[in-house]
């Protein structure tokens, strides 16, 4: 099979769907999204102004390290930033008609072998309640705890501009924008503390919130995501990475991998999605897809999400510039080190909140993603069948496929109500997706079917 394949048309009276393969034909344009003027209107409300602000004052309390929670400074370090983060986003609730509310997710983080003693961790937690009373939710993330070059140094300035002031001033904008409207899906905006010393608060939230059962359907989190311009003076004003991991230890990896579904985990469906709605809703903005958990040597709070089984992604600038991350402020040999406001390009930051934005509104307004998409398997054929569970909210459902070494969607066929449909394709040499539409023609990510036999 090749990657010209064109979409396929319903049968006329029969669950059988049919596909034609014409000799030439351009692919289809599997993810056109349909632009919302709701979205739209969110997307176009973000400020590189208002980004500034919020930028601004987290960097006013000098060092926001985790250890300096013994300060009992008003206006520095981390407790207050804490405060800080919270009364922005209790300005923000009163607009929310009493949806959004506001609290601390405290615990005290033990000593490990890579920190000095015990420390209080207090991460920021401000839920908006959507209307779906399955309570599925979406988590919009960030750390706003900062280091200079010793990780454990409480005492000297670490101004966190870029890490990662930037990601929270993403979270605190698209909050500030999202909280007047109504979603169907409830969000999350999270701040966490203790990222730089092992990912400690979103470890502790994210297990919280699978021990409680919550429908958890994705984590968009944004870390270091404010510079377009990297230490070379490489300059990528239009793109941004983002990260997705194929599958984590709780995600049943033995049955997928006999499959072929490495690169279909839910990490990489809600990565797909991410991309296509962002760059339909800010061009000329494009999403670079890093099939990796993230970058050697790092890591994000997306981790924390991925090892409780939950989808999850991270947006991250193209090009980081190591003299700005994770340094004490200096001069040296005429180079400044740094993480420092004056390096933060806040079109760009702009820019990527608005995906951000554009993505979370399209998920939290769609419907549900479909459950129990199963791929049947009775005998060997020529054609391919796919069953899933009925979606509330949902008008009607698609089937996508693509190549097995095709990165994105290259085919689409409108399956109308049916939960049930055969398509006259291979299933040895393609990947499939089913995903579910609304009135609106929002669409959710698609699902990998799991192989089942009758």
């Amino acid at each position: 099979m090749n990657s010209r394949r064109l979409f396929c048309a319903l049968a006329s009276a029969a669950a059988l769907l049919t596909c034609e393969l014409p000799a030439a034909a351009n692919a289809p344009d599997v993810d056109a999204t349909p632009i919302d003027p709701e979205i739209r209107a969110m997307v176009d409300a973000v400020s590189p102004t208002q980004l500034r602000a919020f930028d601004t004052g987290l960097l006013a309390f000098g060092t926001r390290n985790t250890f300096s929670e013994r300060l009992h400074d008003p206006k520095r370090g981390v407790l207050a930033a804490r405060n800080w983060i919270k009364a922005q986003f209790e300005q923000i609730a009163a607009t929310s008609n009493g949806r959004l509310r506001v609290s601390f997710d405290d615990y005290i983080q033990p000593k490990t072998d890579r920190t000095p003693r015990a420390v209080l961790i207090s991460s920021v937690i401000a839920t908006l309640k959507g209307d779906d009373p399955t309570g599925r939710t979406y988590v919009l993330s960030s750390h706003y705890d900062s280091r200079n070059s010793n990780g454990d140094d409480a005492v000297k300035d670490a101004p966190g501009a870029d890490d990662n002031g930037s990601g929270v001033s993403c979270v605190l904008e698209a909050a500030r924008i999202m909280a007047s409207h109504r979603f169907r899906a409830t969000i999350i905006f999270a701040a966490y503390d203790g990222e730089e010393q092992g990912l400690f608060g979103s470890a502790h939230h994210a297990k919280r919130l699978h021990d409680s059962g919550a429908r958890i359907e994705g984590n968009l989190n944004n870390d270091i995501i404010g510079a377009s311009v990297g230490h070379d003076a490489e300059q990528t004003p239009a793109d941004v990475r983002l990260f997705s991991e194929a599958l984590s230890t709780s995600a049943n990896p033995q049955r997928i991998n006999l499959i072929g579904g490495e690169n279909d985990s839910p990490s990489r469906e809600l990565a797909r999605y991410v991309k296509t709605v962002s760059e339909a809703y800010v061009p000329p903005m494009h999403a670079d897809l890093i099939y990796r958990s993230d970058r050697f040597l790092r890591g994000g709070d997306q981790q924390s999400f991925a090892a409780q089984g939950f989808a999850a992604v991270r947006f991250v600038e193209v090009h980081e510039n190591y003299d700005h991350q994770h340094q004490d402020v200096r001069v040296e040999n005429g180079i400044q080190y740094g993480d420092l406001q004056r390096y933060m390009d806040f079109d760009y930051l702009a820019r990527v909140t608005k995906m951000n934005v554009a993505a979370l509104a399209a998920l939290a307004l769609g419907p549900a993603t479909p459950q129990h998409v199963e791929m049947v398997n009775k005998q060997l054929g020529y054609a391919t069948t796919l069953r899933w569970s009925i979606v509330p909210n949902a008008t009607s459902y698609e089937i996508v496929w693509r190549d097995t070494t095709t990165p994105l969607w290259q085919g689409v066929m409108d399956a109308g109500q049916r939960t049930t449909a055969t398509v006259k394709m291979g299933k040895d040499d393609s990947i499939f997706g089913v995903r579910a539409v609304d009135a609106q023609g929002h669409r959710t990510p698609a699902v990998f079917p799991v192989p089942v036999k009758e």
